[in-house]
């Protein structure tokens, strides 16, 4: 660990909010940074065309404190929300709040103080928690375990190629290293898990945590639930764009695993980028048959490729198993010879 006695004993923190239509839970959000014990902060918090009363309810809230600036959006859409929110803002750390999420009352602070433990090029993060009135599905409690798992050690990144590795509201970093990653200038969706393979290719380092800092909402009209770009299926091409761009060794053979859904869909942005890839399964139905022109061989034909990299898109967690034992058998490492897509 590299310790900074930085001269910034209070810095400021930028707190970016975007909202829309969220009236029902603002109050709760508002309410909640309000009680940080950490007490140097502002809240950019930017109306992304409102149809409801948030706006008035925010404005309430920003007559009584001061450290909260509102502001209209500009342009639809919350990387127009957030990129306004950053212009405004003018802290030396940067986080990130849901407008329909809570704060642990210490957030603030221990994000703070783990970032002012380290040189730059770090990322602070904290653990998650999941709630619902409407109960919760075994997806958003798998991701919970599986992404506080990563976070407990600090080791996001070792799984970016499954689904976005760090919380999208619950990170903070100095105001440099996000302009140096292009903080929120890039269009694609889902920006959170756009922005987290950036910071990956920056090669920043995330802090372990071990408390849980955020509350998240989940509720039927949530867009993480509504809006197609945050669907899973989208993904994919994200995560085809990074891997080809930081990851694919062209100088070796690639193999795609797997025929399902996700396996086709990755299948066919391949073949739209002109990247030569052989495709395998186990599925004695497809093995051998020919699908986008693309001829399928079964899973040990990679033992006769020299030095392949692979492209693991099975969900499956048993199959998961199995491909990591084959591969270890093989003496090949995760995110260098095989990247598990799901």
């Amino acid at each position: 660990m590299n310790l900074v006695h930085s001269p910034m004993q209070n810095p400021l923190v930028s707190i970016l909010t975007p909202f829309k239509n969220t009236e029902s839970f603002l109050t709760e959000c508002i309410s909640s940074i309000i009680r940080q014990s950490y007490t140097n902060w502002e809240l950019l918090i930017v109306d992304d065309f409102s149809t409801d009363n948030s706006y008035q309810l925010v404005e309430s809230f920003a007559k009584q404190d001061n450290r909260i600036k509102l502001f209209k959006n500009t342009e639809a859409g919350i990387i127009g929300a957030l990129q306004l929110a950053f212009k405004q803002s003018n802290g030396d750390f940067i986080t990130r709040m849901d407008s329909d999420d809570i704060m642990h009352h210490r957030k603030i602070k221990t994000l703070v103080n783990n970032l002012m433990s380290h040189e730059k090029h770090h990322v602070a993060i904290g653990l998650v928690k999941y709630f619902s009135e409407e109960g919760l599905g075994d997806g958003y409690q798998n991701y919970e375990t599986w992404i506080n798992a990563l976070t407990k050690t600090g080791n996001n990144f070792s799984e970016i190629y499954k689904e976005c590795v760090i919380p999208s509201p619950c990170w903070m970093m100095h105001r440099d290293d996000l302009i140096a990653c292009g903080a929120f200038n890039s269009t694609s969706l889902p920006e959170d898990y756009d922005l987290t393979f950036r910071l990956y290719e920056q090669r920043y380092q995330c802090l372990p945590c071990h408390e849980v800092l955020h509350y998240w909402r989940d509720y039927s009209t949530r867009s993480s639930r509504t809006q197609e770009h945050y669907a899973q299926i989208h993904f994919l091409d994200l995560k085809l764009h990074y891997f080809l761009k930081l990851d694919y060794d062209i100088s070796r053979p690639l193999a795609v695993w797997g025929a399902g859904t996700k396996g086709k869909k990755a299948a066919k942005i391949l073949i739209e980028h002109g990247v030569d890839f052989y495709w395998i399964c186990n599925n004695p139905k497809k093995i051998g048959r020919d699908i986008y022109g693309q001829h399928l061989y079964p899973f040990n034909h990679l033992k006769t490729l020299k030095n392949p990299q692979s492209i693991i898109t099975v969900a499956n967690k048993e199959a998961q198993d199995y491909v990591r034992n084959y591969m270890k058998d093989l003496n090949m490492k995760p995110m260098t010879d095989y990247f598990f897509f799901c």
